[in-house]
């Protein structure tokens, strides 16, 4: 029956996690015996502050009202977010933050723990799993970032483990800050960063900073706080300790000395004052920065308390003179954790055993205490162990795989940060506040109207107008707003000729109001198509198709561009049509085909052959010969196709490039024929007319193209004169692992552009005109290709201005459709409206 299986249950590691899930299973039933092994001391702990977002407060109100006062009595409460750079600081209002000290989080839980009978046991090391498996009727390893538990059962929990470029150290200011708070600093051996919020108020009302509320403020007004899928862009302790309260075993060190180790945990009462945390509060104090950043300044040699002196000199504005106070602190490089399974027999894995997001989104713990949460609930529902362990996994890995995501973008922003030192100062801010894509423009408009509204005056942009309606230029070519209709193949030409399915599909598009409008990957020869149904540009039959597009679009669409991408298939190509099986060769009239190298694209394709130098050369002129045709048919714009595994970007990657000729080897080597042939076109391509090229920025497949290498190709093309690249990923090889999600590829966009200069187009599951608004606002793009979108509501671009009450020469209405421009109505709204209550 439900809620009577796990009697005896045992918790390896005393962190929140593990203490929060201790508690709820004893308090959901009492006649569980529960025992958690904690291997320090019980105010052993080595962060600072923990933030929790109102959507976890939320659920802990719901499953323990007695906890939810207990931290409610110790929260300290602000709204602002305050960025520091070059001496400016800009301020972000009505984020909603709510935190508190991680000692004292877990006092709250001790007592919780021991009030409703568990056994808490610290300083006793756990046993292994798998005795205390045979022992109990569950096992929850709560045991850290550094698992002991995963590590032992890695074949079947077979975790991923990524360690990332920046080191970052751990302290504390005695004093609270005003606000969340990002400095930048410029230092002689690169740019570091600090993040640093309060987590302790003020003990005396006169010493409460302007902007920080006392600890028993009300919470943020509904609409003001975090986004509820998400704990704000905050900092939080991910408690690098691997038993959850403990010490990093790679530096186990002693216990702080401010920690009474043979103390009970302390009462749940005001704190005293003279502690750490008295008089002017107290604030966690994170500084960050790339390794070799790092090891620049010398830090890889510094001892811990040389270390904190650094940070303080770094920071010494933001700290008002004061030092900043260590714990056993040691220069950490985050590691993110991924696990195919969280489960094995009666074990489970919960918080960071299980995963991790970097700390900059205010994250770990919150995940956590949201395990445990998650895991309480489903063993109370369901009728036995294993379907309460699946149901867990089914319920939280989705909302894990989102936030991981997030918070990849957030460390990998972090990252990258000297790219974004030089933009504009409110832009500067507005990338720092969105950098997870969790923030949104008009999320942060709801937030705070007046910020956003600078940051777009700033950048030049009307009142009243949405980012997205702003126009942009690419040599003679001026775009209107910044959507771009993505190329989709639409497999639906007879011997390449486009027909009046095209010109429906693409005049439509066009009417839609986009900036551009581009084809689908048009073929240069009848062997570099990839299906017998896609379109070419090899005769003049399907030249003078393509002109009756054009002129539809510049005819009956002014304003619209219409652009052209220009592909070979490669080896990719002979294939079904996408809906009779997608990369399946055909049963019948197969073309041979064509590559950098003869591998095949997947197991059953067909082998291609290696171009020898003279067959380079004949496909170069196929290039050239579709380049002229494109240009008499009117086309604004030309793409060169090199990504997706196609011919010219199965030059590009390693995986699918082994010559040892002049064309292969380094990256060098693999760019030779691509830039030979863009060359090419560019020679016949209008003067005045821009050139664009797609890449794939990665392969999502080890031993592939790196990031790294999408810069260095991005920025030979560039070089070579191309006026923006447009920056997709992967489809080079069929085992790719890609890490979809919302918006997935555009930090690889965004990397290029503000390492380079250079304009780019986004690409990547973007899905709406707020995420439109966001890249475009915040830098990261330039435009913004949408695909799907387009296929669902061919007047996207134009429904999007409606949607935001825009009316603006950016997104003008068809003469013929300027009757439908507002939405219609959906039902009666003018009822009356009820007087009376009647009993």
């Amino acid at each position: 029956m439900a809620g009577e299986i796990a009697m005896r249950v045992a918790v390896i590691g005393g962190g929140p996690g593990g203490l929060y899930a201790a508690a709820l299973l004893k308090r959901l039933d009492p006649t569980r015996e529960i025992t958690v092994f904690e291997r320090n001391a019980p105010d052993d702990t080595f962060g600072f502050g923990v933030v929790l977002s109102d959507e976890t407060l939320g659920g802990i109100e719901h499953a323990d009202p007695e906890v939810y006062r207990a931290l409610q009595a110790e929260f300290v409460r602000w709204d602002d977010i305050d960025i520091v750079h070059r001496g400016r600081t800009l301020t972000s209002g009505g984020h909603g933050f709510a935190a508190l000290g991680r000692r004292r989080l877990l006092a709250v839980l001790h007592r919780r723990c021991r009030g409703l009978g568990v056994e808490l046991r610290f300083r006793t090391e756990a046993p292994p799993a798998a005795a205390l498996a045979r022992e109990y009727d569950l096992v929850i390893a709560a045991d850290g970032v550094h698992s002991a538990t995963r590590s032992a059962h890695a074949d079947v929990f077979r975790p991923q483990l990524t360690t990332h470029r920046c080191r970052y150290i751990w302290l504390a200011a005695d004093f609270a800050f005003d606000a969340f708070r990002f400095e930048i600093a410029e230092t002689e051996h690169g740019v570091v960063q600090l993040h640093a919020y309060p987590y302790a108020a003020p003990t005396s009302p006169d010493a409460v900073p302007t902007g920080a509320a006392p600890a028993d403020a009300a919470p943020a007004p509904t609409g003001v706080g975090p986004d509820p899928t998400d704990a704000a862009p905050a900092p939080i302790d991910t408690a690098p300790a691997p038993a959850g309260a403990g010490p990093d075993p790679a530096n186990p060190g002693p216990p702080s000395p401010d920690a009474d180790a043979d103390a009970d945990p302390a009462p749940l009462s005001p704190r005293s004052p003279g502690g750490p945390e008295a008089a002017l509060g107290a604030s966690t104090v994170i500084v960050e920065m790339r390794e070799e950043v790092w090891r620049a300044a010398g830090l890889d040699r510094a001892d811990e308390r040389t270390s904190v002196e650094w940070c303080g000199k770094v920071f010494t504005d933001a700290l008002r003179g004061r030092t900043l106070r260590s714990n056993n602190s040691s220069w950490i490089a985050f590691r993110t954790v991924v696990n195919e399974r969280w489960s094995h027999g009666n074990t489970v894995l919960l918080g960071d055993a299980a995963h991790t997001a970097h700390f900059s989104i205010g994250s770990g713990t919150k995940l956590a205490v949201e395990d445990a949460l998650a895991l309480a609930a489903c063993l109370q529902e369901q009728p036995d162990i294993p379907r309460a362990l699946a149901a867990y996994e089914t319920e939280r890995r989705p909302v894990v795989a989102s936030t991981q995501r997030a918070a990849r973008a957030s460390l990998a922003w972090f990252e990258e940060l000297a790219g974004y030192v030089d933009q504009p100062p409110r832009q500067f801010a507005f990338n720092l506040l969105t950098r997870s894509r969790r923030v949104t423009h008009d999320n942060l408009r709801l937030r705070d109207p007046g910020f956003v509204a600078a940051v777009e005056d700033e950048a030049g942009i009307p009142a009243g107008t949405p980012p997205m309606f702003t126009p942009f230029r690419l040599r003679g070519l001026t775009l209107r707003n910044r959507v771009v209709v993505s190329p989709m193949d639409m497999y639906s030409s007879e011997d390449g000729v486009p027909g009046d399915f095209h010109l429906v599909h693409l005049g439509a598009r066009a009417l839609g109001g986009a900036g551009l409008v581009m084809t689908e990957m048009v073929c240069v020869s009848e062997q570099g198509r990839i299906t017998p149904g896609c379109a070419g540009l090899y005769t003049a039959e399907q030249a003078a198709a393509w002109r009756r597009v054009t002129d539809f679009v510049h005819t009956r669409a002014p304003g619209t561009a219409i652009g052209v991408q220009l592909g070979h298939s490669g080896r990719k190509g002979s294939t079904k049509l996408m809906w009779d099986g997608i990369d399946e060769p055909l049963d019948t009239g197969n073309w041979p085909l064509v590559a950098a190298s003869p591998l095949p694209y997947k197991p059953g394709s067909q082998r291609p052959h290696e171009l020898t130098t003279g067959e380079l050369a004949d496909i170069r002129r196929e290039f050239t010969d579709s380049a002229r045709r494109a240009a008499d048919c009117g086309f604004d714009l030309l793409e060169l196709h090199c990504a997706h595994g196609y011919l010219l970007s199965g030059f590009l990657s390693p995986l699918t490039n082994q010559r040892t000729d002049a064309y292969g080897g380094s990256l060098a080597g693999r760019l030779r024929f691509p830039l030979e042939v863009f060359d090419a076109v560019r020679e016949v391509w209008p003067d005045d007319r821009p050139m664009t090229v797609r890449i794939s920025a990665t392969d999502w497949a080890d031993g592939g193209t790196t990031a790294e290498d999408a810069v260095a190709m991005a920025g030979a093309f560039a070089e070579h004169g191309a006026d923006a690249i447009d920056v997709s990923t992967g489809q080079v090889v069929s085992d790719e692992r890609p890490d979809f999600g919302r918006s997935y590829q555009t930090p690889f966009a965004d990397r290029i552009r503000n390492s380079l200069g250079v304009p780019v187009i986004a690409v990547g599951a973007i899905s709406s005109w707020d995420d439109v608004n966001s890249l475009v606002l915040a830098g990261r793009a330039d435009l913004c290709a949408l695909a799907r979108p387009h296929l669902y509501d061919p007047h996207w671009t134009l429904h999007a201005a409606a949607e935001q009450g825009y009316a603006g020469p950016g997104a003008p209405w068809p003469l013929p459709y300027q009757a439908g421009s507002r939405t219609p109505p959906t039902g009666r709204t003018d009822a009356p409206k009820p007087r009376l209550t009647l009993r």
